[in-house]
């Protein structure tokens, strides 16, 4: 990966040291650098009835998502572009790109091949300003390889890996075991309603690429992070009454809420 570093996964950043989102700085600063293109790869496989997913602990003294458990990936780099041309306005080069980049940094931070052509693209999200380090980041899911003799973590960036249902990990955040970030707690609740492999690669499959751009906003015990769809999203007013479509980040667990529809 050259010198890039293996930074990735949306919003990550914008989740403070505290776990609640109680101490997040919520002012817009003044110069906001547009975000770095990235790509991560959810890494599925069956055991026992039971999707999997396959996550990495990164190293709790790095500066972006320190300590935290997430998805494979990290930055595109220049020579992910075909011929190594970085074209940021051609949307078939830069889905290329990250296509390649989320081979790569699997293979960077695990050990494990993966093909390209098994990659389904089914969400990208992008930060909000007030993120210190803001990565936009392509989501693909895929199936793990059968033979998984190459697992593997580097010890430095990486320092474990997991094979996690989606409910286990969503109960062991709250219950202060492990730390996600919001794109990854939100792509775990996709995965809750899909009993195999070959089912939810279909399911995302068939679904639309949902683009999720985040914004933050403080309420009592905490704080809430507002999607597309939600009535407060435009304004950031969490109280604005009308459809939901939020993640709730309060000192007593977090929760997805998202109304039919949105």
């Amino acid at each position: 990966m050259g010198d890039s570093g293996r930074d990735g996964e949306g919003d990550t950043a914008a989740v403070p040291p505290s776990r609640t989102g109680t101490e997040a700085a919520f002012d817009t600063p003044a110069t906001v650098a547009p975000p770095v293109p990235a790509a991560t790869t959810v890494l599925l496989r069956d055991t026992a009835g039971v999707v999997e997913v396959l996550m990495v602990r990164r190293n709790s003294k790095l500066e972006f998502a320190g300590g935290m458990w997430v998805f494979p990936g990290g930055r595109i780099d220049p020579a992910d572009y075909p011929g190594g041309v970085v074209a940021p306005d051609d949307p078939d080069a830069v889905m290329a790109a990250a296509r390649r980049a989320a081979v790569r940094e699997a293979a960077e931070e695990t050990g494990l091949t993966i093909e390209e052509a098994g990659l389904v693209w089914f969400s990208h999200w992008t930060p909000p300003p007030i993120t210190p380090k803001r990565f936009a980041t392509w989501f693909f899911a895929a199936r793990a390889p059968a033979e998984l003799a190459d697992l593997r973590v580097d010890g430095g960036e990486i320092h474990e890996f997991g094979w996690l249902a989606p409910a286990d990990a969503l109960t062991r955040r709250n219950t202060g075991e492990i730390e996600l970030a919001p794109p990854t707690w939100i792509t775990l609740e996709q995965l809750l309603g899909f009993g195999s492999v070959d089912a939810a690669l279909d399911g995302l499959t068939a679904g639309p690429v949902e683009h999720f751009t985040t914004r933050f906003a403080r309420v009592d015990g905490g704080a809430v992070a507002l999607y597309h769809g939600d009535a407060g999203y435009d304004d950031e007013d969490p109280d604005r009454a009308g459809p939901r479509h939020r993640l709730w980040m309060l000192k007593e667990g977090w929760r997805y809420e998202r109304d039919t529809g949105q």
